[in-house]
């Protein structure tokens, strides 16, 4: 069976002082394989949390991730990361950072160069292979990250606020290059982000959790992901259902915050 299937997901960390926090609970979703999902919701409803079980970093305390057919028991290439830094391995050079997978794969020589530079282009980066990591701007270096991503063929690129420390014109222009990977790609992508514009853009389809203990509140299914594609991303943001949808998902944010600091105050 293709696709993702996140089934009756729970999540309780246990602390030292004998209590726990239970940070998500009987969360399930069904990703085709090729959608985009855009995950939003208040700060501590367990978003980045999910993405590590999905990834394989954490054990769920109950339910499982089941990727084509098969349970999901820890990390493997088929799931690729893309974290808000780039994790990127400075003291090489870009070129040396792409090709690190392949490489660690044992890929001959020829094949690996052939996806390194075919990746370079699509990114735009060709020009920089050569240059370090360091003297990357922040936009450049996650461009780096993706295509490092990209170079080990996942099935799912798992991206964990990959745009959130970008400035307004790179963070734009770095939306556009997500939307026409997954395009050309067909990647399932799992996108976490705090910004509602961005996860109306970017997410085919689009949760917002609610907060402890995590779980999926409401969902939604967009058209502004597919419109964005090859289109000035501004003009999408001008269409009147975009505008409607952010509305109501800001209130919704915000009815939820005002609930966690009266829990805040009440305690």
């Amino acid at each position: 069976m293709s696709g993702l299937q996140i089934d009756r997901l729970s999540m309780r960390f246990d602390l030292p002082n004998g209590s726990s926090v239970q940070a998500l609970k009987d969360v399930s979703l069904d990703l085709k394989a090729g959608e985009l999902l855009s995950v939003l919701g208040p700060s501590g409803c367990g978003k980045t949390t999910l993405l590590n079980i999905v990834a394989g970093f954490l054990a769920p305390t109950d339910g499982q991730i089941v990727l084509n057919g098969h349970q999901v028991t820890g990390p493997d290439a088929e799931r690729g990361m893309v974290f808000q830094q780039g994790a990127l391995f400075e003291w090489m050079s870009v070129r040396e950072n792409v090709g690190f997978g392949p490489s660690m794969k044992g890929m001959p020589k020829a094949e690996k160069s052939k996806i390194v530079d075919h990746l370079l282009d699509v990114v735009g980066l060709q020009d920089f292979k050569e240059k370090a990591v360091y003297e990357l701007s922040g936009g450049m270096q996650q461009r780096v990250a993706l295509a490092r991503c990209l170079a080990n063929e996942p099935d799912v690129i798992l991206m964990d606020e990959p745009l959130g420390a970008l400035d307004a014109l790179t963070r734009e222009k770095m939306q556009g290059l997500v939307l026409k990977l997954w395009k050309e790609t067909g990647k399932t992508i799992i996108l976490i982000t705090h910004s509602v514009e961005e996860a109306l853009l970017l997410g085919e389809r689009l949760i917002v959790m609610a907060p402890r203990p995590g779980r999926i509140h409401t969902e939604y299914r967009l058209p502004f992901a597919e419109m964005g594609v090859g289109q000035d991303l501004r003009d999408v943001k001008k269409h009147p259902k975009f505008a409607e949808v952010r509305e109501e998902i800001l209130g919704m944010i915000w009815d939820m915050e005002e609930e966690i600091m009266g829990r805040t105050e009440e305690a």
